[in-house]
């Protein structure tokens, strides 16, 4: 780049905003030659429903298990410890494996590990429903594992083979996650009472969408063959503040996120609704993060930084998660919708954020390992602490604090993190490889 290595000020134009539009966090960022050499998609519809039907199974694995929480833990004799256990490996796990994603498409292609991982999806989901307590928490294991991976590779290859494309794309991308995480909130409960009120048939069900979705994506592997590869280091990244705090602002808000993906429902439940709508209300809330995912980063690259809209969504995230917890039950879709609002927003400027602050797409891709793998096993922590402070309680009242606290913490990181800067460090070139 022109600018000077040392100079941090990143300045947020709308010709800056376009560009940003372009440049999508890549999991092949060293694969700078992938686009020239790679060959041409021959049925690009083919690969937008496989991309579609991957990315609607990146969250029924998370978002089923909510609903039926409390009958799980009944039935498996979990207490509430155990069962924040349950909604915190999953999550722990996406920041554990997510850093594997670039070695595994690098050595076996990343049309390959996608298919191999949706199997691997797949045998979780099977693998928490059929085998008892042990396999609840393998399958959850082996679930958050491979969405992990998937996760951080589906946003590289939209970058490589839709890159005219890029920002309808990501929107597609966007919403075919909102979709899923809502199907499977909505869904779940009534499935498992139509199945003869199983809830290991309710959660084994998404297995099918997996499987579906493997079958779609199978073309793709014979399409698809390795490239020239220039490698590229980007160094002291681990050092750099700026990067920590954009790390601190993506693990916290998620923290929250997850809390809402494992505990919503059973806190609803404990306040008087059935499972059936606890479930309806969680899905619901997720449909409307899609609006505000797609407008914040666009509204938030068009002031002098984010800082100020870093700070606003995320009150309208605690706002709707105090009103859920206390507020009177009649007003309760109201403030849903304030939370979804308010978590899809987050969200997606916690992503905005680690373009935003790099110098070029191999910062991006480094920043954007550093803040999922740490991120991730951060927010593990909010929905385990949940659980113990539920199983210490024996209510929710106390969750207030805990909301309160990941709030401010991540309003705190979040400032720092929306400043105009890079982080201190930029890419240099190593070798060329094949």
């Amino acid at each position: 780049m022109s600018r000077d290595p040392l100079d941090r000020t990143a300045l947020t134009t709308p010709k800056r905003a376009a560009e940003l539009e372009e440049l999508l966090i890549d999991a092949e960022a060293d694969d700078e030659q992938a686009r020239q050499s790679h060959p041409l998609v021959r049925r690009p519809w083919l690969l937008l429903l496989g991309l579609i039907l991957v990315a609607l199974n990146l969250r029924p694995a998370l978002s089923s298990m909510a609903p039926l929480l409390s009958e799980v833990s009944k039935s498996l004799g979990l207490s509430a410890a155990q069962a924040g256990l349950l909604t915190t490996l999953p999550v722990l796990c996406l920041g554990l494996f997510a850093p594997l994603a670039p070695v595994l498409a690098r050595r076996f292609g990343a049309e390959r590990v996608v298919l191999g991982i949706l199997l691997t999806l797949a045998g979780g989901i099977v693998l928490r429903s059929a085998f008892g307590q042990v396999g609840l928490f393998a399958g959850s294991i082996l679930a958050g594992a491979s969405i992990g991976v998937i996760g951080v590779l589906l946003p590289g290859i939209v970058k490589r083979d839709f890159a005219k494309q890029a920002g309808a794309m990501t929107g597609v991308y966007t919403m075919a996650l909102c979709l899923g995480a809502a199907m499977a909130a909505g869904a779940t409960v009534p499935l498992s009472e139509h199945l003869g009120h199983d809830w290991a048939l309710g959660l084994g069900f998404w297995v099918v969408p997996a499987l579906l979705a493997a079958v779609f994506w199978l073309p793709q592997v014979g399409e698809k063959h390795g490239a020239h590869q220039v490698a590229y280091r980007v160094r002291g990244l681990l050092r750099d503040p700026l990067a920590w705090q954009v790390t601190l602002y993506m693990g916290l808000q998620s923290s929250l996120a997850y809390i809402v993906f494992g505990w919503l429902p059973s806190i609803l439940i404990g306040r008087g609704l059935t499972p059936t709508q606890a479930g309806l209300v969680l899905s619901g809330s997720v449909i409307v993060q899609l609006i505000s995912s797609l407008a914040a980063p666009w509204m938030a690259t068009r002031g002098k930084d984010q800082r100020l809209a870093i700070v606003i969504v995320m009150l309208m995230t605690l706002g709707g998660l105090f009103g859920c917890l206390y507020a009177p039950i009649d007003g309760l879709w109201g403030w849903a919708i304030l939370l979804g609002l308010g978590q899809g927003a987050t969200f997606s400027l916690a992503l905005t954020l680690i373009v935003l602050r790099s110098r070029d797409a191999h910062v991006a891709a480094n920043l954007s390992s550093m803040a999922q793998g740490f991120g991730y096993t951060l927010a593990s922590l909010g929905p385990f602490a949940v659980g113990v402070v539920h199983d210490l309680t024996g209510g929710w009242n106390a969750l207030g604090w805990i909301f309160g606290l990941i709030g401010l913490g991540a309003i705190i990181a979040g400032i720092g993190a929306g400043r105009a800067l890079y982080v201190g460090v930029s890419s240099e070139r190593v070798t060329d490889r094949r």
